[in-house]
């Protein structure tokens, strides 16, 4: 792997569970591939407590997009948002780095993020008890509310980022404010289904990590195009 700054690593498969990062060994991991020659790679970091890394690999185009991911202690969840704004800090305090590279061929275009969602209503249905509506809202933002399910009636706008990965393939990752969560998605426009990850604590356990697949499918319910000033 050839990141964009310079630097090389070495990610080795052992078998179909675990892999190798760098010097680290036997590290657990999920591969998914919503579309052939792409794959969608989860682990959590071995050195932290509280950190995942996504890898998305194209194999199409030789080139991969990686997500740091990682959840605020404690403390800094328990620190509210009032205090965060007086002290300059953004809403959310999960935190997400994002690094972009290629494969075998360094010359091999690298992915990049995308505006190509903003102004999507999308509805996402997991199960036939479980539907969610998500509204692009710009470069930062979006809006989610829980049409069925648990949730329901629950709303709110958090923190995202797009990356375009290939024609109408997606990942969109997110960070919520008030429970600490990290979402990572790839939307497949294509075939109109996700398939990815959540990241967060189980329950009020901060010693205790939950890291689970999701995957839906997608429903554009409409697109908004704001008429330029």
């Amino acid at each position: 792997m050839h990141f964009a700054e310079g630097e090389t690593l070495k990610c080795h498969f052992t078998d179909d569970q675990t892999l190798n990062w760098g010097a680290r060994g036997g590290i657990a991991y999920r591969a998914t591939s919503i579309r052939s020659g792409i794959l969608f790679i989860d682990f959590l970091d071995p050195s932290q407590d509280n950190a995942s890394m996504t890898l998305v690999c194209d194999r199409n185009q030789g080139n991969f997009t990686l997500v740091y991911g990682q959840l605020p202690d404690e403390r800094q969840t328990r620190l509210d948002a009032f205090s965060r704004v007086e002290q300059g800090l953004p809403l959310t305090a999960v935190n997400a780095e994002f690094r972009f590279g290629t494969l075998d061929n360094a010359a091999a275009a690298l992915p990049h993020f995308t505006d190509e969602l903003i102004g999507m209503r999308n509805m996402y249905t997991y199960s036939p008890t479980e539907r969610y509506e998500h509204i692009y809202l710009n470069d930062n933002f979006y809006a989610w509310q829980c049409l069925e399910g648990v949730e329901k009636g629950l709303a709110d706008v958090d923190r995202c980022h797009y990356v375009k990965v290939a024609e109408q393939l997606y990942l969109f990752v997110w960070r919520e404010k008030i429970v600490p969560t990290l979402g990572v998605v790839m939307i497949d426009l294509q075939a109109m289904r996700t398939d990815g990850k959540i990241l967060g604590y189980q329950g009020s356990d901060f010693s205790a990590l939950s890291n689970f697949a999701v995957g839906a499918h997608a429903q554009v319910l409409n697109t908004t195009r704001h008429p330029r000033g």
